[in-house]
């Protein structure tokens, strides 16, 4: 006859563990440390999981590749491009529907300054630097796909094409002010 289990008595105090266990085929993540939503004490961290599929800096980021300063100004100049875009939009249904063309909706006060920080940050990059951080932040190609959009597929191209980005997200941390110069 099988013996009886013991349970243990319930515990309150005990944190209960929330993070997932099962993940999809293929995911390719990153453990990161964030304030927890739930937390009881303001600045509590869990770790969650970060999906870097699609995700060239935040790949490079969770590799120690770059700094926190310069994922916070890539991730600064896409939280810019994202205001500052205004391609096709989706057909609004609460709308009143009206014939003819649709009046475009006015420019706001935050895609303005959104797009003064990019035409700053296009001017301080250069040509090279602003096509190789939209390719990489905006496009999210990697830095074989950049060489190989430029036609240069040697491990010297792909070695250059890291230090120019870093070099850039540099700049982009001091545009947004994520970093000081350095004297």
């Amino acid at each position: 006859m099988a013996r009886a289990k013991r349970r243990k008595p319930h515990d309150p105090a005990k944190i209960h563990d929330r993070r997932s266990r099962d993940l999809p085929r293929n995911a390719e993540v990153a453990a990161v440390e964030v304030d927890d939503p739930l937390g009881l004490e303001p600045g509590d961290k869990i770790v969650t999981l970060r999906s870097i599929r699609n995700d060239p800096l935040g790949r490079m980021h969770s590799h120690r590749h770059v700094d926190e300063a310069q994922y916070q100004g890539g991730r600064a100049f896409q939280a810019d491009w994202e205001k500052a875009e205004r391609g096709p939009q989706a057909v609004d249904p609460t709308r009143e529907y009206v014939d003819g063309g649709q009046t475009r909706e006015p420019i706001t006060e935050g895609q303005r300054k959104a797009v003064l920080r990019l035409n700053r940050a296009e001017r301080e990059l250069g040509a090279d630097g602003a096509a190789l951080v939209h390719d990489v932040l905006i496009q999210g190609m990697t830095m074989e796909q950049v060489g190989e959009r430029r036609g240069l597929r040697a491990q010297r191209w792909k070695d250059y094409f890291v230090r120019r980005f870093r070099e850039c997200l540099d700049r982009l941390a001091l545009i947004y002010g994520f970093a000081t110069e350095k004297r």
